[in-house]
């Protein structure tokens, strides 16, 4: 499983890139807004000069409501940089965007995905990505880990190229969910990522080692 960052915080996905871990950053106006360091354009440069590799991936949303302006918005903002990943909601007119830059080989995630219709509809659409929002699902009452397993399912079944993200993770278990599903990808805060480095039994005992090394060393 391959683990993105949900953040446009540079100084965050500096950080993270350091340990060598992650291979993509979900981004999305709010996120940006958010940190108010720059436009949206310059902040996604940015990014994308950071997270680097062939199998990097920045998504970007597309914010046009209509297909033609969806298209025409995607195409200036893939250009921005060649790991740019269009990210255009689960809409019939994201839909239908999805299958016109599928076609002109612009990578797309769609985003707003919360049922497996909509997660077909996108993969037959030519999606790359899908990006079932885990925790909102929860937060309304259904299972968002078991909607993406049945994603995965479906998807390898019937051998659809389309990647799973595992979107909206809240806390460090579901990324343990979303790894046991079999999920392509998990995109998660930088907190949600610091959490999963560290564990209490780890700091106790490198403290542990390095009291021994004191005494032993004196």
């Amino acid at each position: 499983m391959r683990i993105f960052l949900d953040t446009a915080n540079i100084d965050q996905i500096r950080q993270a890139a350091k340990l060598g871990i992650i291979s993509g950053v979900t981004t999305n106006p709010s996120l940006v807004a958010k940190e108010a360091t720059a436009d949206y354009e310059t902040v996604v440069k940015t990014i994308c000069s950071i997270i680097t590799g062939p199998d990097s991936s920045v998504s970007v949303e597309v914010l046009a409501e209509d297909t033609e302006s969806m298209i025409k918005e995607a195409r200036i903002k893939a250009s921005w940089a060649p790991n740019v990943t269009i990210k255009i909601p689960a809409t019939a007119e994201g839909l239908q965007a999805i299958s016109a830059l599928s076609k002109e080989n612009i990578e797309v995630n769609m985003t707003l995905c919360f049922s497996l219709n909509q997660a077909l509809l996108g993969a037959l659409a030519g999606a790359t990505y899908v990006s079932p929002f885990v925790g909102r699902l929860d937060d309304a009452g259904h299972n968002g880990m078991q909607v993406v397993k049945d994603m995965l399912d479906v998807f390898k079944h019937y051998q659809l190229s389309t990647q799973v993200i595992a979107a909206s993770i809240r806390h460090p278990q579901h990324c343990v969910a979303a790894a046991k599903a079999g999920a392509h990808i998990a995109t998660m805060p930088y907190s949600v990522l610091m959490q999963m480095i560290h564990h209490p039994l780890t700091d106790i005992g490198v403290r542990r080692f390095l009291d021994d090394w004191k005494r032993i060393s004196q």
